[in-house]
């Protein structure tokens, strides 16, 4: 399992694919043209995702994007933070006109997403978030799915698998696995490792609370230029996204996110158990392809720690040309090739 070129050996075919759709989408037959190489420059004009959908599952009432064809595989792309479903705005398209149902949920407390009720705890526990996906998929009567992930979203993929295998086809996750737990948040790293978990430790201050709330552009702007150090993306590609975290729930889901982790915040006692479970590090046994940038910023584990926690078909690919962390959008056809892929290992 080693680290391999951007399209890698078993990526013919998802390269074929991608090769194809890229030329529809030049000739201007699915959505606008995306100038340049993939995530060095925006389209113009810069694309939507749209229209958006609404639908009651769980707790929630999800906002979400959906290309047809309804009758193709489906794949549940997951944006992670502080980005956003735009983070899928080239990918959407490849795996549309690949023959895929291509599902882009906004998580709780970004966009267009709400609770159904004022008494639900605004909890942003990795459980809660998993949760979310299977009621999003019952609602929508989906029994299995490809299910793909960057950051938050990742995790949460890989929850999903781990603790639903029968309703996950494949996974595809950049930056491997990332599934935690209190415990784990427990342990001290390394000075410099910690030194990138800044924000970790100001989120559990009421001050950094606080700043959050009165500064959320501003910080998610530098996370954005911290985690992708190479990635030049232009202030419309930014608001595009920075609108997301208008929602009246995101400072506290993101500020809970981050202080369950370090166990400063309970989380809520119907997802003990599988917090539990998730705290053994269960292996994933669904095929899996994992991800990373070569000039990825933001702290993520190394290949070779995680690679044995995947127990069935199985590839690391690390993508080269300064991409980042937010890598579905800065490298958009490496991404969607690896969804073409993984379901072929």
């Amino acid at each position: 399992m080693s680290d391999t070129p951007s399209l890698p050996r078993r990526s013919f075919l998802g390269a074929t694919a991608i090769g194809i759709v890229a030329t529809r989408l030049a000739t201007g037959t699915a959505f606008a043209q995306a100038a340049g190489s993939p995530g060095r420059q925006q389209a113009s004009p810069l694309k939507r995702l749209q229209p958006l959908k609404h639908i009651v599952a769980g707790v929630l009432d999800i906002e979400y994007f959906e290309i047809d064809p309804a009758n193709g595989a489906p794949v549940i792309l997951l944006h992670g933070w502080p980005y956003d479903i735009h983070t899928y705005a080239d990918v959407a398209p490849l795996l549309a006109a690949a023959g895929h149902r291509v599902i882009v949920p906004y998580l709780r407390g970004f966009g267009g997403t709400r609770f159904l009720s004022d008494k639900t705890p605004r909890n942003g526990q990795q459980s809660a978030l998993a949760a979310d996906v299977i009621a999003l998929m019952d609602a929508l009567k989906i029994e299995k799915a490809t299910l793909a992930g960057c950051d938050w979203g990742a995790r949460t993929a890989c929850i999903v698998a781990a603790l639903w295998p029968q309703r996950v086809t494949a996974l595809v996750s950049v930056s491997g696995y990332l599934i935690g737990s209190q415990q784990a948040g427990q342990i001290p790293l390394p000075p410099q490792a910690e030194a990138q978990w800044w924000y970790q430790y100001y989120f559990a201050t009421e001050r950094g609370r606080l700043g959050y709330e009165r500064n959320r552009k501003e910080f998610a702007k530098l996370i954005w230029q911290t985690a992708s150090p190479k990635w030049g993306f232009d202030p419309a590609t930014f608001e595009r996204s920075a609108a997301a975290f208008d929602n009246p729930d995101h400072v506290s889901i993101v500020i809970d996110n981050y202080r369950w982790r370090i166990g400063l915040a309970d989380g809520e006692a119907r997802f003990r158990d599988l917090e539990a479970r998730l705290a053994q590090a269960p292996v994933i046994a669904v095929p899996t392809i994992t991800l990373e940038g070569d000039a990825n910023g933001a702290p993520h584990p190394e290949p070779s720690a995680y690679a044995k926690k995947f127990s069935g078909p199985y590839e690391h690919r690390l993508v080269s040309g300064g991409i980042g962390h937010n890598l579905p959008q800065e490298a958009p056809e490496a991404f969607a090739a690896a969804v073409l892929d993984v379901t072929r290992l």
